[in-house]
């Protein structure tokens, strides 16, 4: 068996709409190289459940019946910012997050179910990685993903020489990416992950999740000191003390798993250019990477409205209404609108034969008829904004379709995968949206796919 592998930080509810194409890409990639190659090949979905990242994953945001973003958000964990998130465990406060939830959510015919599963998934005393696995396998499970909480303490020994390895040659695996993130910089590029010298590429589990540092024989591990030694024989007998970092998890997971493709996003892939020596450094063979679907979900509204007015769906990104203007603008009868550039330029032609005539007779005049050619300019002005204004009250509904479309394809500016949870789609769509979006999102990197659902 192989697998073909993705990952992503335990989000409240699932997280972004991104997380969710993330998964699908994975498994329809999963079953495309397991037909070509008449091999068996497991999509696997890693839980980065030892992030203590709390702000980036406590939040929801959904929109409301009149596509406003709401974002419901999680009281603070005991632990929240120092623990991983796999220890975190769920108080009393998820309830109050999930009637916020309910609340924003439109009501759809999808709604009770999705709630009772949510709750179902959500509970007191489970963890956060926990729930959000168990509800990303109610969502994905049927579909054949498997969802692996790397928190896990019993895979860790799976783990244990390269966690040894790395304590052994401090700072080496830092090197070695920087070295490959300077070549990068003489490329042109930029590098991700830039760590100080010294640091060791792993986290120890204790108290809190603290870094190692290693400086000659002694040891830190947040505020705990030992000798190098007793590190190293630490990490040969107790691997679940240790936590990889953003340059480690990859080949910790690669040797967890027999990971012939990672599905990346954009930012994922950037650091990843930084590994090839680090792969070589382990001896473990460096997977493909693959980049994950990125798509913005139109409904037929949004897309009747792009088409018609043959908008591009960027133009809705500005959050001002500079493509609004344009678009009233285009929309004026060309008579006006040929009236107002004439007038601009009758003005500015016969102002510029004053100006030439009144410096003649007296040359302290030419500063007055430049100020006056501006006033006028400035009015002539104004009437084009009056007479655009007017057409927005006039056309008050293709204003509210183009606020509409806007906010639902860029949130507060934002592509949408990014700022919206997927379930808001699934609350809109039902568990038909996890079926059309196996058949109809591409499998091709480096396209952003507009798709109706």
């Amino acid at each position: 068996t192989r697998v073909v592998i993705t990952g992503q930080q335990a989000g409240l509810f699932g997280g972004p709409l991104f997380t969710l194409l993330k998964a699908i890409t994975t498994m329809k990639l999963a079953a495309h190289v397991s037909h070509e190659h008449r091999v068996p090949v497991v999509p696997v979905f890693w839980i980065d459940a030892e992030d203590h990242d709390w702000p980036e994953v406590s939040g929801c945001t959904v929109l409301d019946s009149e596509f406003a973003p709401d974002t419901v958000r999680l009281a603070d964990l005991p632990g929240a910012g120092s623990q991983p998130i796999a220890r975190l465990s769920l108080n009393d406060a998820i309830h109050a997050a999930l009637d916020q939830l309910n609340t924003a959510l439109p009501d759809t015919e999808f709604k009770p179910e999705l709630m009772t599963a949510l709750r179902a998934a959500y509970v007191p005393g489970r963890s956060m990685s926990a729930a959000f696995g168990v509800w990303l396998e109610h969502v994905l499970g049927p579909h054949g993903l498997v969802v692996y909480d790397s928190s896990d303490p019993s895979t860790k020994a799976l783990a244990r020489d390269v966690f040894v390895k790395e304590i052994s040659q401090p700072g080496h695996t830092a090197r070695i990416a920087a070295k490959a993130g300077d070549a990068l910089v003489a490329k042109g590029y930029h590098a991700q992950a830039q760590l100080a010298d010294g640091t060791v590429s792993l986290f120890h589990l204790n108290a809190e999740r603290a870094p190692i540092r290693i400086e000659g024989t002694p040891a830190t591990a947040g505020e705990k000191t030992m000798t190098l030694a007793e590190l190293i024989d630490e990490a040969r007998n107790h691997p679940e003390h240790f936590s990889p970092n953003v340059l480690l998890r990859p080949l910790v997971q690669d040797t967890v798993f027999p990971t012939i493709c990672y599905v990346a996003g954009p930012n994922e892939l950037a650091y990843l250019g930084q590994l090839k020596d680090v792969y070589a450094h382990f001896g473990i063979p460096m997977p493909l990477f693959y980049q994950r679907g990125t798509a913005t979900l139109a409904d037929s509204a949004t897309l009747r409205f792009l088409t018609k007015y043959e908008l591009p769906i960027t133009a809705l990104r500005a959050q001002d209404e500079s493509a609004l203007n344009q678009l009233l603008e285009d929309q004026l009868p060309p008579t006006v609108e040929q009236a107002l550039t004439s007038m601009s330029s009758v003005v500015d032609e016969r102002m510029a034969a004053i100006a030439a005539a009144v410096t003649q007779i007296d040359p302290t005049l030419e500063g007055a008829a430049k100020s006056t050619l501006g006033k006028m300019q400035h009015e002539v002005q104004s009437l084009h904004n009056k007479v655009i204004q007017a057409a927005k009250r006039r056309d008050e509904t293709l204003r509210r379709q183009f606020q509409r479309a806007q906010a639902l394809t860029f949130p507060q500016g934002h592509p949408q995968e990014r700022e919206v949870g997927f379930v808001w789609f699934l609350n809109r769509y039902g568990p038909a949206l996890v079926d059309r979006l196996m058949d109809e999102l591409p499998l091709a990197m480096g396209h952003h796919w507009v798709l109706t659902i």
